[in-house]
């Protein structure tokens, strides 16, 4: 078998060497719901087998995850996972509450308008933006990413030296504050081992200035003001200290 991450151009074409060697393809896309449609999306597309994160995008069980394609396949995974009690069968066992959950995580988001979804969600991470950018000299941007998770994404900007606070130390103070605050950084713990492993997509991050980055998917209402505060009280601060 062969495993993948791919969803651009580059599936098509992994596609076409697993087909014609007759080897089946593993489409890894834990955060690819949103779209529901990628549910069927992929079984179009040829894919033999592939897998989302229950949790992520999806905001069923965390634990959990969903396996759709080839039946075969289903079947054979089906005997890698409790009652079969091999090795390591009984740690893939899935409690009944999980799968209960993650099915009625997809029978809502059947139901859920994603464009006014993420129209709230991009009111929010405006609302961040909003706040910071009382801060001379910062500046900031929404886009929603093709080749990730597909959320508003904002990105906050200021001149690292001009502000004597890098990003990494930005990153920090936020994981300091009171409640917590992550973001999104390459200086980031959840990201560093990614970074480290050395693929192309990893080589390529490394390369990029250290950017902060915001999703409001998992902000509860009236969060995205604390977050916007508190992000604007450490720029504001480093700011001043800097004599601008």
């Amino acid at each position: 078998m062969v495993y993948t991450t791919w969803r651009d151009e580059r599936l098509a074409k992994v596609l076409a060497i697993t087909k014609k060697s007759g080897v089946p393809l593993l489409l890894d896309d834990a955060a690819g719901i949103p779209p529901i449609e990628n549910l069927s999306r992929y079984a179009k597309a040829g894919v033999d087998l592939y897998c989302f994160s229950g949790g992520k995008g999806l905001r069923g069980p965390q634990c959990s995850g969903l396996l759709l394609g080839r039946k075969d396949l289903i079947e054979a995974a089906l005997a890698n996972c409790s009652p079969w009690e091999g090795a390591v069968c009984r740690s893939m066992k899935v409690g009944k509450e999980e799968i209960i959950g993650l099915l009625a995580a997809v029978e809502a988001w059947s139901r859920i308008d994603l464009n006014k979804l993420n129209d709230e969600w991009a009111k929010r991470v405006g609302r961040i933006a909003k706040l910071v950018e009382i801060v001379p000299g910062v500046t900031s941007d929404i886009k929603i990413p093709t080749d990730g998770n597909s959320y508003p994404t904002l990105t906050v900007h200021w001149d690292e030296k001009q502000f004597g606070l890098t990003v990494e130390e930005c990153d920090q103070q936020l994981r300091a504050s009171n409640p917590r605050i992550e973001v999104l950084t390459a200086s980031n713990p959840s990201l560093l081992s990614v970074i480290h492993e050395g693929g192309p997509k990893e080589q390529a991050l490394a390369r990029q200035s250290n950017r902060l980055q915001i999703v409001s998917m998992t902000l509860q209402e009236g969060e995205d003001l604390l977050v916007g505060q508190r992000l604007r009280d450490i720029l504001r601060t480093a700011s001043k200290n800097a004599g601008r």
